[in-house]
This record gives C-alpha cells, sequence and structure tokens, in this order.
C-alpha cells in the first residue's frame, strides 16, 4: 500500500469545498473520499457527488458491520468514510484526500498515521467565519450558532494537525495547500525502491 493520504479539516464555512475543488481541478491522481451521512441534502447537492446520503438505519448497520474507515455524529447526524473505496485507491498508488472533521481525524490517525498528512483550514477569526455562515443561504440563525460553537472547539486542536492554512485570501489558501500536496506526491515512500534500484543498476 504506497498511497498517501491529504487529510483537510476546518470549521464549517472555512472554505476546505472551494480550495479542494480547485486541487481536483489541477491533478488527476487523486482519489476524494466522499463521505455518506444521514442528513438531508442541501440546495444544488447531489447523491454521489457530494456525499452518500443514506437513511439512519442504514448507516448504523454499516458501522456494526465495520464499513466505515472513520465515523462520527455531528449536529444531530452521522458522517462516515467507507473503507473499500479507501483502500483500492491506496493499493493503486492514488492521493486519498480526506475532507473530515476533527473526531474524524483522530480515528483515521489510528489507522493510517504513517500514510497521514493533515491540514487544518479555517478563517483568521470567528467574526470571518460567521459572516461566511450568514451568507450561506441554507444556514438559520440556529445552525450558525451551532457551527460557531463546533468551530470554537475544533480549534482547540489546530496544534495536532502537520499543517495550518489561514484562508483569507482564497488563491493564498490554495497556493499552500498545493504546495503540501506537491511535497505528498514527492515522498519517498512513493517510490517503489526495488523497482528503482533494478532500473538504476541497469538491470530493468
Amino acid at each position: 500500500m504506497r498511497g498517501q493520504i491529504l487529510l483537510l479539516s476546518g470549521p464549517s464555512g472555512s472554505g476546505k469545498s472551494t480550495v479542494l475543488s480547485r486541487l481536483f481541478a489541477e491533478f488527476s491522481n487523486v482519489y476524494f473520499s466522499i463521505s455518506s451521512t444521514t442528513r438531508s441534502p442541501r440546495a444544488g447537492e447531489k447523491d454521489g457527488v457530494n456525499y452518500h446520503f443514506i437513511s439512519l438505519e442504514e448507516f448504523e448497520k454499516d458501522i456494526k458491520d465495520g464499513l466505515f474507515l472513520e465515523w462520527a455524529r455531528v449536529h444531530g447526524n452521522y458522517y462516515g468514510t467507507s473503507l473499500k473505496p479507501v483502500l483500492e485507491a491506496l493499493n493503486n498508488d492514488k492521493i486519498v484526500v480526506f475532507d473530515i472533521d476533527v473526531q474524524g481525524y483522530f480515528l483515521a490517525q489510528k489507522k493510517y498515521a504513517k500514510q497521514i498528512t493533515s491540514v487544518f483550514l479555517t478563517t483568521k477569526n470567528a467574526t470571518q467565519l460567521e459572516n461566511r455562515l450568514k451568507n450561506r443561504a441554507s444556514e438559520t440563525q440556529e445552525s450558525i450558532k451551532e457551527r460557531l460553537k463546533n468551530a470554537s472547539k475544533e480549534m482547540e486542536y489546530i496544534d495536532k494537525y502537520d499543517y495550518i492554512i489561514i484562508n483569507d485570501d482564497v488563491n493564498k489558501a490554495y497556493d499552500e495547500l498545493r504546495a503540501i500536496f506537491i511535497s505528498i506526491c514527492l515522498k519517498s515512500s512513493n517510490i517503489k525502491a526495488d523497482e528503482f534500484l533494478k532500473i538504476w543498476n541497469n538491470k530493468g
């Protein structure tokens, strides 16, 4: 299993989807791990593209059957990462990208610590995050309050991540994420050493 994992966390509204969409548009050696969730789709979201939208009963059965790499309950809904496609992508030398919360990060870290490069994306302050959430048509005053509360808790763990990106300027934030991604691609663990040595010794 030679693939690597880029794990991205950050408060809802920090801009994770924006920078990741640019990353996927530029690079092809990527597998984006699409999470499953029990929450209802937002306007414009599609099943199998943004999330796998499944029932509470199905999600809890899959938990029992051990079919998730990680799962967590956030804002009253379940979110989780199906294990099978992740393993397949890693075995095919892909860079697997996770967009998961802090709870999910710690669960994934227990299984794939050596392969994970972790990034925490955030706004420059809580006020900027609140303004972004207010600009979302899908958010209510109650949901904004809940998300800000959860964001404050998540911020307490930023020192557990390899990198912190402050998304005050989306172009700068993407450039920083892009540089991290390229460094992952260049990790020596991605090189098949035995095959390279044969070539280097003119035996390949």
